[in-house]
């Protein structure tokens, strides 16, 4: 077994997952996903089902959470109004067998069938895909040229920019200095992507989070812990 769902006795339907990268048995629970177990390729598969029974209190109490996460998640229709930087969400039905994901002069256009729930995962799932590559678009048109100003303003060297649809961070960096932001960053105000680009290029002085990374941060930003603070009103994900 590589994948597999199996039903457990008081948990539901959970995914385990057989994995060659990791060394211990991980549970994940993410909003519209469920429970997710991954183990050791060499663990047997009564081992990791056994540990899923073991855990059942824990996992029903963070499935609990999960669902009102889902029950606070937008449900996007033909009303909604949502827009990113520079583009529109256009939700509208057709006579039509599929789903149409499309970018065009500013709109996100999302077309779906008259027989579909506007309220379906499948429909939702799929507008969240039109935002996304939105944002992925603005990104490439915003970030770089933001990171490399700040390198050369505050005197930084960084050696490759990568953007991903990355919802569990806002940016990281190696050891290599490579960088890696989040495209959902443009979903911030313009001061907080500022203070992400720079939180990364201190990190490629400091590869950690030391008193000297917080001083450095702090002397350039005028303000580190104030804007971490407001951090905390914002999500990765779409909400």
């Amino acid at each position: 077994m590589s994948e597999k769902i199996i039903h457990i006795d008081g948990v539901g339907k959970v995914l385990f997952k057989r994995s060659k990268r990791t060394r211990h048995i991980s549970i994940s629970i993410k909003p519209f996903t469920g429970t997710k177990v991954t183990f050791p390729d060499g663990v047997d598969d009564e081992i990791a089902f056994r540990f899923v029974r073991e855990k059942k209190n824990w996992i029903n109490k963070h499935l609990a959470r999960m669902k009102e996460l889902e029950a606070m998640q937008t449900k996007f229709d033909e009303n909604s109004s949502y827009s990113t930087r520079h583009h529109k969400l256009h939700l509208r039905n057709a006579q039509r067998s599929g789903i149409s994901v499309r970018l065009s002069k500013g709109k996100i256009n999302v077309v779906y069938p008259q027989v579909l729930n506007p309220h379906s995962k499948i429909l939702q799932a799929a507008v969240r895909k039109g935002i996304e590559r939105a944002l992925r678009l603005e990104a490439k048109q915003f970030l770089p040229d933001k990171v490399k100003e700040f390198a050369e303003k505050h005197g930084f060297k960084y050696n490759k920019l990568t953007l991903k649809n990355i919802k569990s961070r806002w940016g990281s960096c190696s050891r290599k200095n490579n960088i890696n932001l989040s495209i959902h960053l443009m979903r911030l105000p313009d001061h907080l992507i500022d203070y992400v680009i720079l939180h990364e290029l201190v990190h490629t002085v400091y590869h950690n989070h030391s008193a000297k990374f917080w001083k450095m941060l702090n002397d350039i930003t005028g303000g580190s812990k104030v804007l971490d603070k407001e951090f905390k009103k914002y999500r990765i994900s779409i909400y």
